[in-house]
């Protein structure tokens, strides 16, 4: 019956509106099967509502306050129920420091930094993400990736730096269309002011990168922080011996790597322009 957007899945919110169904159900007189049988559903799926497993979607959530005379009651629990954090607060910590930082150093390993994805990249790493994320998790999450790039294209941008190991760059696990669309899209920010990118080449017989991807950025207070990337999740780092180490490393990575003319140059021979 129901056919609406479902509502974000934040646990507790999801409990809170299933009691009120319960609640409201018994009130009116209806068993579960009752209520299932008049709003043609299965009493399992009432059951899961109200015992929060089974999010409430707006036009069923009308349906029940005009059938147990609710006034609306369930229509504005569902319309004022607070969102999942679709980002860890660590996560959301660092995206307002992007946002506002002045110097951004950036290594990555096996994915094109995400601050430079595509959207239809975004989209295809989140989607291989394991255990999976959802469509709603992977389009709120694509979507946000998509708009960190305004910080690309700020009045006064941060001087941006990019070491990236040319592993990336094969991008497998894009079709022909999609690899070429982030080729190119990385050719184009190459060429913004104040923005370095380099590739670090798959046969250079040095690599201080081999710990994992990280980012080392200086705030407008000119506070220098990290951000570590692994399998196990991601951190800030604030200790000052830590960004200092990592400052270090990025410093090594970046004499290590392609110059940013020659790394424009790769680029243009996986396009097949040159």
């Amino acid at each position: 019956m129901s056919t609406g957007k479902r509502p974000p899945r934040n646990p507790s919110a999801l409990k809170m509106v299933g009691q009120l169904v319960a609640l409201f159900r018994k009130s009116a007189g209806f068993t579960q099967a009752a209520l299932g049988e008049r709003l043609i559903m299965a009493e399992s799926t009432i059951a899961a509502i109200e015992q929060g497993r089974r999010p409430l979607l707006p036009d069923l959530a009308v349906a029940m306050d005009q059938l147990l005379g609710t006034k609306g009651a369930l229509a504005v629990a569902v319309a004022n129920m607070p969102e999942i954090d679709q980002f860890p607060l660590w996560a959301e910590s660092y995206m307002a420091h992007e946002r506002e930082a002045i110097a951004l150093s950036w290594y990555d390993v096996l994915t094109v930094p995400g601050i430079l994805q595509t959207e239809a990249c975004a989209r295809t790493v989140l989607r291989n993400r394991v255990p999976a994320y959802d469509e709603d998790e992977i389009e709120t999450k694509t979507a946000a990736r998509v708009q960190r790039q305004e910080v690309l294209h700020r009045k006064c941008p941060p001087t941006l730096s990019f070491v990236v190991w040319e592993a990336a760059l094969k991008l497998a696990y894009l079709d022909p269309l999609a690899r070429a669309e982030q080729l190119r899209h990385l050719r184009a920010c190459a060429e913004l002011p104040g923005l370095a990118l380099q590739f670090l080449p798959l046969d250079s017989p040095t690599h201080a990168g081999l710990d994992g991807a990280f980012t080392v950025l200086e705030t407008p207070s000119h506070q220098h922080l990290a951000y570590t990337e692994s399998q196990r999740g991601s951190q800030w780092v604030s200790d000052l011996d830590q960004v200092s180490s990592l400052a270090r490393k990025y410093a090594m990575l970046r004499s290590q790597a392609l110059t940013p003319e020659q790394s424009m140059g790769l680029l243009d021979r996986l396009l097949g322009e040159r």
